[in-house]
């Protein structure tokens, strides 16, 4: 893989993936029966189930010391399951397939190669579904023992759980209709009406990338987006992997221009306040990173999907406690 920064990354990913035209990628293909049907095919590139089960099922299993040596993971092994709090609607992160009843995306073959890495088998979870709301009280209650959810990490949530990772960043990106040709880069936005969520970062961010849009808040990203496709909005900023997500959700509508921009936003494993976890966890992601299975799941559910071959370098872990 090549040695860059993660910043320099981020953004030669994005204009690669832009590069690679997601929008024209293939509608859903149910008739394979190696991609699946049901909701993750109504998604528009359905993932590959085969390929995804083959990675999770040959994941590594630690050793009966590496479980001893952690107190949250010997409570998991003696439990005999993996508590997750996760979502169920994140189409490139964590989408509920209603034809197995099987979660499939980044996030859900983490945490599943996390239960096969404590449990030996990668079946032995339970998942409680989490809202933005409500993922620190499910930690603080013992309701889960950890948490998959594009979960930022952040200096305010740190002071009530903790965190391991980060697993994967994401910055802002431009989002148009597939046959806009006026925007193709943060310049083009100057006189434009652009679309941004009230409540996320994007309208401070487009107030230093881009001051001269003119800048519409939406409450929800439904809303954001229904107003691209009116033609009410020119573009649309938000965050890229949820933009990713839209334009393989909605085959044909959409693609996306330019290159990120903004802060990295790093996504974490959230764990209980204090838990040895943590240590564990990173540790996990280091051996998934080294044998390539971080990679290899990044393909399957979002590089195959997305039109991209080009697997990003895993960011730095900076949550480790153990030195």
């Amino acid at each position: 893989m090549p040695n860059l920064d993660r910043r320099s990354f981020l953004a030669a990913f994005g204009s690669a993936l832009a590069a690679a035209g997601l929008a024209g990628c293939s509608s859903d293909d149910s008739s394979n029966g190696t991609n699946g049907s049901g909701s993750d095919a109504a998604a528009g590139v359905s993932i590959d189930k085969a390929a995804y089960d083959q990675l999770i099922q040959s994941g590594p299993v630690a050793s009966d010391d590496t479980i001893a040596a952690s107190e949250w993971a010997s409570k998991i092994k003696k439990n005999g399951k993996l508590r997750v709090g996760c979502t169920r609607t994140s189409t490139l992160f964590s989408l509920l397939d209603d034809t197995d009843n099987k979660v499939y995306g980044f996030d859900a073959g983490l945490y599943q190669l996390l239960a096969r890495y404590i449990t030996g088998s990668q079946d032995n979870v339970e998942l409680v579904q989490v809202t933005s709301d409500t993922r620190e009280s499910v930690l603080q209650n013992d309701q889960v023992d950890v948490v998959f959810a594009t979960y930022t990490i952040t200096d305010a949530r740190q002071e009530v759980i903790s965190f391991a990772g980060p697993y994967y960043t994401s910055q802002y990106s431009i989002l148009v209709t597939e046959g806009n040709t006026e925007v193709t880069s943060l310049a083009d936005l100057a006189g434009k009406n652009v679309a941004a969520q009230s409540g996320s970062t994007g309208p401070q961010l487009l107030e230093e990338y881009a001051p001269e849009a003119d800048v519409q808040e939406f409450s929800t990203d439904e809303e954001a987006r229904a107003a691209l496709e009116q033609g009410r909005v020119d573009a649309y900023v938000f965050d890229d992997s949820m933009n990713r997500g839209s334009i393989v959700k909605n085959p044909g509508k959409y693609k996306v221009v330019g290159e990120v921009f903004g802060p990295i936003d790093p996504y974490g494993i959230g764990l209980p306040k204090g838990s040895d976890g943590v240590d564990f966890c990173d540790d996990f992601l280091v051996v998934i990173e080294d044998n390539g299975d971080w990679g290899k799941l990044w393909q399957i559910t979002i590089g195959d999907r997305t039109g991209s071959t080009d697997v990003p370098v895993p960011p730095e872990i900076t949550t480790r406690t153990n030195g």
